[in-house]
């Protein structure tokens, strides 16, 4: 075994930001489930996280901006595809040619049990929460059902539904990366405003007491 030299203890004391930004870069893609959806939301797999991006622009402008109906559009693109490989399958038997390579279309049994198992733990956990709120009386649970509920309202009457999902896919696709490539500036910004805050809280929360107990002395 290679022994550890008193350069490369020196190098890594004064490099301590390498170690640091590569378990923050390996917690970032723990927290968002270490899968595909991580690698794409991070920008591991550009290819799919750009394709991602740009078809849901488009899909976006034709819906909001050209006026396109959503209806209109999956109707004719699916008429537009069955069409096209209509003839290209009726082609290809004249002509002698290889028909159209399509994958097996069926929904296997594995997919659609992880899907109702989803399903399954999502209602398992509004049913959960309505329980804690309803039988068990947990009014912080209630305050924070309300806040959140209030939020989705406040935000939905500001855009309509598509335009809500696309601002959603556009966060999810530049926010992660984002914070993944600076967390270490990012977080010092944080901790510094954190701070802040605390000590304008601090002051507010002493002047609310001593205005109280000013009040008190002077009743009494």
């Amino acid at each position: 075994m290679d022994a550890i030299t008193p350069a490369d203890s020196s190098a890594a004391e004064k490099d301590p930001l390498m170690t640091s930004q590569s378990h923050h870069k390996k917690s970032v893609h723990q927290f968002l489930g270490e899968g595909s959806v991580a690698d794409v939301l991070l920008w591991e797999k550009q290819a799919t996280s750009a394709t991602l991006l740009v078809s849901s622009s488009i899909i976006w402008f034709l819906f909001e901006r050209a006026g396109y109906n959503p209806l209109l559009f999956v109707s004719n693109s699916l008429l537009v595809l069955v069409v096209t490989l209509f003839f290209w399958g009726k082609s290809a038997h004249f002509l002698n040619r290889p028909p159209p390579s399509l994958p097996h279309l069926e929904i296997s049994d594995d997919s659609m049990l992880k899907i109702s198992s989803d399903v399954h733990v999502i209602i398992n956990r509004v049913l959960e929460t309505g329980h804690a709120i309803i039988v068990g009386g947990n009014m912080r649970l209630l305050l924070k059902v309300i806040v959140s509920m209030w939020l989705v309202a406040f935000i939905g009457g500001l855009f309509n539904f598509i335009t809500l999902v696309y601002i959603g896919l556009v966060i999810s696709l530049t926010v992660p990366a984002l914070y993944n490539s600076y967390q270490d500036h990012i977080d010092d910004k944080l901790i510094a405003a954190h701070k802040v805050i605390s000590t304008q809280l601090g002051k507010f929360n002493l002047n609310i007491l001593s205005n109280i107990q000013s009040q008190e002395k002077k009743l009494h």
